[in-house]
């Protein structure tokens, strides 16, 4: 079997750390022509396309909010201007927001929250779609959670917003599969990337406690879930659509 996405020109947001790096780099060495590495942050952009062009595809570093329906599609448009199409899309920007019960959670949070892990997937599944269409066709998966099928106390905002994504991914896979474009989602557990990182430094306990979750009795890595992302992007996940693939250890016992 050969690469698993050879010619491909993707587009990955987030991309500038963690699962979203992961992803680009799992790219790159499987062949992809070009990755898009779409980041709030500029600099982390760039470094990451510059270690896509070492591994041996074309990087592209985009500077942008992807709660910004302007900045989106700046994006896209600066991705298909580059490579002229786009083949396979991973909406993996978000936030773990702050952790509060429902009746004292700041609304501003909630605001925030949703807006960075669901609108986002949103206004870029409506800018992406028309650029897939136009090369044929393409695959799309957006980073859900296992938050997004069970609750999390503490975490209402983060729990709605990755259920919601579930429901965009459900919906748009209804809308575009007869148009030739797959969407589906990915549920990572509990992953090992700086997000997480900053809180187990703070709880040096945290991690020994968050492992034990896990038949595993360990944390997953952000290449597992890159790898399952990028399966989903490619041919051999041909007959796959409007699945939420779990990426978590075996924690939820599903």
């Amino acid at each position: 079997m050969g690469p698993m996405v050879q010619g491909k020109v993707a587009f990955v947001t987030g991309a500038g750390s963690g699962i979203g790096r992961a992803a680009a780099l799992l790219l790159s060495t499987e062949g992809a022509a070009g990755v898009v590495c779409v980041d709030i942050d500029g600099a982390t952009a760039a470094a990451v396309a510059g270690e896509v062009d070492d591994a041996g595809a074309v990087g592209l570093p985009v500077r942008c909010d992807v709660t910004d329906d302007d900045e989106v599609g700046a994006a896209v448009d600066a991705a298909v201007a580059r490579f002229g199409r786009l083949d396979c899309c991973i909406n993996n920007a978000g936030t773990s927001g702050a952790w509060a019960p429902i009746a004292e959670h700041p609304l501003e949070e909630w605001h925030r929250t949703i807006a960075v892990n669901l609108t986002s997937v949103f206004l870029c599944m409506r800018r992406e779609v028309p650029a897939l269409l136009a090369g044929g066709g393409g695959a799309i998966v957006n980073s859900s959670s296992g938050a997004g099928l069970v609750a999390s106390p503490g975490q209402a905002p983060y729990v709605a917003s990755k259920h919601g994504v579930l429901g965009l991914t459900k919906t748009a896979s209804r809308e575009y599969a007869g148009q030739g474009i797959r969407v589906n989602a990915v549920c990572p557990g509990t992953i090992r990337t700086p997000m997480l990182d900053g809180y187990i430094d703070a709880n040096p306990e945290m991690e020994r406690m968050l492992a034990k979750v896990s038949p595993l009795k360990r944390l997953g890595e952000a290449a597992e879930v890159a790898a399952a992302m990028v399966w989903l992007c490619s041919d051999a996940a041909s007959f796959v659509h409007g699945h939420s693939l779990v990426v978590d250890g075996g924690a939820l016992g599903r």
